[in-house]
């Protein structure tokens, strides 16, 4: 288990990680379905749902592959991109360089910040003079160390997602980014499956990743719903982000695992439930649990004692309600004397009985 070295991180005005309220991330990506007009639709609903920031992805079709029909470059999965090249679907789902701007501006109306994954040095290169507030590495660029090396140079906070990545993929990221000057650095669980089944889902990675390289942690969800979300925070989620349009049923390149709106305001009311239920360790009776004392057993008087008489199981009993001595306590009681006269109904206390 790696040494616990992790410090919590800031993005915009948020503080982000143990102790503080989960960071919820929406994720355009390829949801605007090619129209700047819906886009900017997306970032208003999604930050008047409540999300803490929104992101985007920047790049071209040709800074992720070439324009290529063979076989290797078609996409063969079981799912709504089945038989499409790799250049025809980026070129659909990709945002253009100049929307973005006017995207930030939207957001940073309402006080919400906008960042991008970033895929090559020039979308770097292009936030930085935007003033970006923090960069996210996509799954699939974990292993470029090149990207990461640039990344790491603007000094801004990191989060990365894990998708497909093993351990020492991980490791050799976590160390490539803070060996160039990434020194506020987050690592996302994530399962590179669209949409990911619940059990594929290993949600136990998130505690794991914390332990094992010390840093803040999280989700990136690719799962249908929100039940994956919430119950990853009991897990150690400080970073939960989750793929955003206005409606699934208007498409586009991710809409079958996007949530809308209304979903959008559940996931986030239910991480603030699922926040406050997890608390601190308690034993013993809370401050709402003593009410209840009525219905906890305790040792009474369910005789008339007079004084010097015996105490006897005919005399005394365990029963409801809680305001006696412990029933532990019985065996040593009985055949002890009252010191007085007790009353049928009294709780049982030290006071009443010899020493």
């Amino acid at each position: 288990m790696a040494e616990i070295h992790s410090k919590n991180i800031k993005i915009g005005s948020r503080e982000i990680g143990p102790g503080q309220p989960v960071f919820i991330v929406a994720e355009i990506s390829g949801n605007h379905k090619g129209s700047l007009e819906r886009a900017m639709e997306i970032v208003k609903a999604a930050c008047e749902a409540g999300a803490d920031a929104i992101k985007t992805q920047t790049y071209t079709p040709d800074d992720l592959t070439i324009n290529c029909e063979k076989d290797q470059f078609i996409v063969k999965v079981n799912n709504a991109w089945a038989g499409r090249s790799l250049y025809n679907l980026y070129q659909e789902a990709h945002m253009p360089y100049d929307w973005q701007p006017e995207l930030k501006k939207v957001a940073d109306g309402y006080g919400i910040p906008l960042f991008s994954s970033v895929f090559d040095e020039k979308a770097v290169d292009f936030w930085e003079k935007l003033g970006a507030p923090a960069y996210k590495v996509a799954s699939f660029e974990i292993v470029d160390l090149e990207l990461l090396k640039k990344i790491a140079a603007t000094k801004k906070p990191v989060i990365i997602s894990r998708g497909m990545a093993s351990v020492e993929e991980v490791g050799l990221a976590i160390k490539t980014l803070r060996n160039n000057g990434t020194s506020e650095l987050a690592v996302l669980h994530c399962v590179s499956s669209y949409p990911v089944l619940p059990e594929e889902m290993n949600l136990a990675t998130i505690l794991d990743i914390k332990q094992k390289f010390g840093v803040i942690t999280g989700l990136s969800s690719h799962a249908l719903g929100i039940a994956d979300a919430v119950a990853s925070v009991p897990l150690g989620a400080s970073i939960i982000e989750k793929h955003f349009t206005l409606s699934r049923a208007d498409g586009g390149v991710d809409a079958a695992f996007s949530l809308e709106p209304q979903e959008l305001r559940q996931l986030i009311q239910n991480v603030r439930i699922a926040e406050k239920s997890i608390g601190k360790v308690q034993y013993g009776a809370g401050i709402k649990e003593s009410e209840n004392i009525i219905f906890r057993r305790s040792l009474f008087v369910v005789k008339d004692v007079k004084a010097g008489e015996k105490l006897t199981r005919e005399n005394i009993r365990c029963i409801r309600p809680g305001y006696g001595l412990s029933p532990k306590l019985l065996p040593e009681i009985l055949s002890k004397k009252a010191v007085k006269d007790i009353e049928r109904g009294t709780p049982l206390s030290l006071d009443l009985i010899e020493e």
